[in-house]
């Protein structure tokens, strides 16, 4: 664990350095779980969401894609349940004055029973012996406890959450002899529930302002318009309405760098199916999700579905595509059947029928719903970590390479002149300028040709193009890769064709 730990602290020391993250307000001291994209960080999170969305609404001829308001009418989120049950359950520590989720805790204390179950497997590999009988005995005998007391407690806490049973996650915390994190002590005060949207005015006036609420989610927005997708976008069921933008949450428990902030940004699709077909379009989009996800290169045993044993009142199936952080597995998207909940809450609380006229079965209803929602910051942060590697070199040397998707990789390519003479800049900047209108190009001459080489690893740049006087005799260009680091001899007029091949 503390390797893992030491490597997330690498991770994001590198995402600053290099100017991908900083810290929000930091001439201030900061803002607590609030981060500013910088330079490179916006141009990956923008590859992401391009990448994104040309997959669902490019790709696909039923879906469309909007982008709805943060400021909504304040009556959407009693409709939806949020003002009245979008609460987490908090608990402090009286000797700290800490607070914490009570869930959060619980669920990290089934993490290091986890984690004992894999030491205990990873032990017994090792030191295997089909003939010790005694040894598989006591292996297999731990390993026994330890997954029944953890089955026991997801059964437990599973029927608390879904009873909102306060003063049980009390008693539980209290059971597992869970400690304050900072202070050590058991000394925990009852649990309560705390509302997580941010609240604000809107009016001329503050007396007379209206209490409008900062968007906890966009599905939302995709749903009170669909009666206008519907009418004005000739679309036939099953279809889908795409959305990327903002969201706010009051997160007490913010933590792990991007991972939980208080502004972030979702990309979601709602999926409108006939009734009774929800569950097929269910398990079809878990698949093409999880697809998406591999297309990038990413290992398939970094990646898990974790289906749901407590279940939102509006659902009826739902299921996690969990990624492997630098902190364990965690939530990366979610894939849930809403059934026909939010239709037809907005349906009551509007009094406007939000009702579909299918032509093949002659009949109207209000459709299901199939949702795909993953958290652009999370999505960048699976990808910042698993491109994130110290490399030893043959030479002795080590490098720090970012190995990020070239698809994503926010610099495409670097033209680097050998030297800042002889006619090579000139020669480099008629090169980059052949680039620019193709790929985004970052022109170096500063520093030898090896430290420059490693500055672009650092950022992520798949190619290096290297100007010596030699391009000045037959227009080649030495063209370097930056996973393999092999170079090869091109022509600088084919650079545009060869580097979007390998794209």
């Amino acid at each position: 664990m503390a390797n893992n730990e030491d490597l997330f602290k690498q991770i994001i020391s590198h995402a600053k350095e290099y100017g991908y993250i900083f810290p929000s307000s930091e001439i201030y001291d900061g803002l607590s779980a609030v981060y500013d994209y910088a330079q490179y960080g916006v141009e990956l999170k923008n590859n992401i969401k391009q990448y994104w969305w040309k997959s669902m609404v490019q790709m696909h001829e039923n879906i469309v894609g909007i982008d709805s308001a943060i400021f909504m009418h304040p009556s959407i989120w009693k409709a939806s349940g949020h003002v009245d049950a979008f609460n987490d359950p908090l608990i402090d520590n009286k000797d700290s004055k800490k607070r914490y989720r009570a869930d959060v805790l619980i669920e990290d204390h089934i993490a290091k029973i986890e984690e004992k179950i894999e030491k205990e497997v990873e032990k017994a590999r090792k030191k295997f012996n089909p003939f010790d009988e005694v040894l598989f005995r006591e292996t297999n005998g731990r390993v026994k406890e330890y997954t029944e007391k953890k089955a026991g407690i997801e059964r437990r806490f599973a029927q608390m959450m879904t009873d909102n049973d306060l003063a049980g996650l009390k008693t539980l915390i209290e059971e597992l002899g869970i400690v304050c994190p900072v202070s050590g002590s058991r000394n925990w005060t009852d649990v309560r529930q705390f509302n997580l949207m941010f609240s604000t005015k809107i009016g001329s006036l503050s007396d007379g302002a209206d209490t409008i609420y900062l968007r906890p989610e966009t599905a939302q927005g995709i749903f009170v318009n669909f009666l206008n997708v519907y009418k004005t976008g000739r679309v036939k069921v099953p279809f889908g309405i795409a959305q990327i933008g903002k969201a706010f949450r009051n997160e007490i428990v913010a933590r792990q760098f991007i991972f939980r902030m208080r502004e972030f940004e979702q990309m979601e699709m709602q999926f409108f199916v006939r009734p009774g077909e929800e569950l097929k379009w269910f398990n079809y989009w878990k698949e093409e999700r999880m697809k998406w996800h591999l297309s990038l290169g990413m290992e398939p045993r970094d990646y898990r579905f974790h289906d749901h044993d407590k279940l939102a009142h509006y659902a009826n199936a739902a299921t996690d595509i969990e990624f492997m952080f630098p902190f364990g597995f965690k939530e990366l998207e979610g894939i849930h059947s809403r059934t026909d909940y939010d239709l037809k809450q907005h349906e009551q609380y509007s009094g406007k029928k939000l009702r579909y006229f299918d032509p093949e079965t002659n009949e109207t209803y209000i459709p299901y719903v199939v949702e795909t929602s993953i958290g652009v910051d999370r999505m960048f942060l699976a990808v910042f970590s698993h491109a994130y590697a110290m490399e030893k070199l043959e030479d002795g040397s080590e490098r720090t390479v970012l190995r990020l998707p070239a698809r994503l990789a926010p610099v495409k390519v670097a033209v680097l002149p050998l030297v800042r003479k002889d006619n090579l800049p000139e020669k480099g900047r008629e090169i980059m300028d052949m680039l620019k209108p193709n790929f985004l190009c970052q022109y170096d001459d500063k520093d030898a040709i090896g430290r420059r080489y490693r500055r672009q690893d650092a950022i992520g740049t798949p190619w290096c193009v290297t100007i010596d006087n030699q391009t000045l005799e037959d227009n080649t260009v030495t063209l370097r890769e930056r996973d393999s680091m092999q170079q090869e001899r091109v022509p600088a007029a084919q650079l545009n064709t060869i580097i979007a091949v390998k794209l």
